[in-house]
């Protein structure tokens, strides 16, 4: 197979001749990371390939700190902690080049009688995937992650609390090829072990955070993208580690600007021809047009699976270039949706997710919000002109608090994703909101200790 990617033969080829010894294999959580197992390719090929893996159902019920916490139907104390199935996806399985003699490829999840985990990220997506191919439809995806390096490694940064670590840069180097030349060698380190992995990365570039930089991969088939996204994501950190260095896709991990992930999505017919373009206003199909008026009309109750975290909503500062209004525009980066392209490169861009994001979760939000607007032929709205900052218009939530309630009573998202998935989500980002509450910050030590 082309471009790092292996066929199961080629696997064999390789552990035979001894170049591949372990295999990963791999499931997205929650909290959109990278958990499973670290496999001998010989059991892989012998055993895993046939029957697939078991892990603990404890992965899609704790926090981000692997504490066990209560308030999950699937998994608790009181039902033992069984375990999933893993069934590899053959269609995934790739070489690791930053990781000696590792091919990997992601699982599915199912109960051991072979039904959907049906609150597994990847599950909620391929579901939303369904919905469209029944209409005829395919979605294409582009992510892009912004991230700060740091010259600090992940122990480091650990055992000083985070506090007073050096950024890779010390001045904004948006588009700064002077700037970004200073980290060069591990940013292209990380492009070239990518494109060894089947990626196909499309360039790097400075952005405004000191030592904050974003490379950019092609768009390509929604769930390829998603999993193309979280391998990514943890082996960027991978190699930054083997590095000594740390990066951070925290969407706001200082003062300055956070970092971002806005997803690009189109839509396509099974014969490949864009359907989102056509004659309307600015080169909109009515379809196009109607996918675009369901993001605006759910955007809020959906605003958890853009920000599924306290600190995402940190980010939404006016004039930080993330956004804070309900509104669409033509290439207008003030707004949340920004309409992009030509004819059949035209898309829309959601800039509401930050670096923290879960792509699955966020893919199946704009699929099920697009479907949405179209199944209740929605009309569009003007296209927004101007600073949608100072707009007056209906915001995105401010605070996780806010978007949980939304959320968890919305009948779309009950509709769209079943009372099992928006309970599940819901129970995730109470326990969240449970230990900030319970904790004391800095921010307090530093107010309080002495003058109150």
């Amino acid at each position: 197979m082309a471009g790092g990617f292996l066929s199961v033969d080629e696997l064999r080829d390789d552990v035979a001749a001894g170049l591949i010894d372990t295999v990963v294999l791999a499931v997205v959580d929650m909290q959109g990371r990278m958990q499973g197992k670290r496999l001998s390719a010989r059991f892989f090929l012998e055993e895993v390939l046939h029957h697939g893996a078991e892990g603990c159902n404890y992965l899609l019920a704790v926090d981000v700190d692997m504490n066990t916490v209560g308030g999950y139907d699937m998994s608790s104390w009181d039902r033992g902690y069984g375990d999933f199935v893993m069934r590899p996806d053959l269609s995934t399985l790739r070489r690791v080049p930053w990781q000696e003699g590792t091919a990997l490829l992601m699982a599915d999840l199912l109960w051991e009688d072979g039904r959907d985990v049906l609150a597994s990220p990847r599950q909620i997506l391929r579901r939303q995937l369904a919905r469209l191919g029944e209409r005829g439809l395919a979605a294409f995806v582009g992510t892009e992650l912004e991230f700060v390096i740091y010259d600090d490694s992940y122990e480091d940064a650990w055992r000083r609390a985070y506090r007073d670590l050096t950024p890779a840069n010390l001045y904004n180097v948006d588009y700064s090829l002077m700037g970004t030349a200073r980290v060069e060698p591990l940013l292209r380190k990380i492009r070239l072990d990518m494109e060894g992995a089947g990626m196909y990365v499309e360039s790097a570039k400075g952005e405004c955070n000191l030592g904050q930089h974003e490379i950019a991969f092609r768009y390509d088939e929604a769930l390829r993208t998603c999993d193309n996204h979280s391998i990514y994501k943890n082996g960027a950190k991978e190699i930054a580690a083997q590095a000594g260095r740390s990066i951070t896709f925290m969407a706001k991990p200082n003062q300055r600007e956070g970092n971002s992930c806005h997803i690009h999505i189109s839509l396509r017919s099974v014969d490949n021809s864009p359907v989102m373009a056509g004659d309307g206003p600015h080169g909109l199909s009515e379809l196009g047009a109607r996918f675009i008026a369901g993001q605006l009309a759910c955007l809020r109750e959906l605003t958890l699976l853009y920000a599924p975290n306290i600190n995402s909503y940190k980010r939404y500062v006016p004039g930080s270039f993330a956004p804070t209004a309900v509104k669409w525009g033509v290439d207008n980066r003030t707004c949340s949706f920004r309409l992009v392209g030509h004819g059949h490169s035209l898309r829309i861009e959601n800039r509401v997710p930050g670096g923290d994001v879960n792509p699955y979760l966020a893919v199946a939000a704009l699929i099920a919000a697009g479907l949405y607007g179209i199944d209740h032929e929605l009309p569009l709205e003007e296209a927004f002109t101007g600073n949608a900052y100072a707009s007056g218009a209906e915001t995105v939530p401010t605070t996780l608090r806010d978007a949980l309630g939304l959320f968890e009573g919305s009948k779309l998202a009950r509709d769209t994703f079943g009372d099992e998935v928006v309970a599940h989500y819901a129970n995730n980002a109470r326990v969240e909101l449970a230990a900030f509450d319970a904790a004391v910050t800095d921010w307090e030590m530093y107010r309080g200790f002495e003058r109150l």
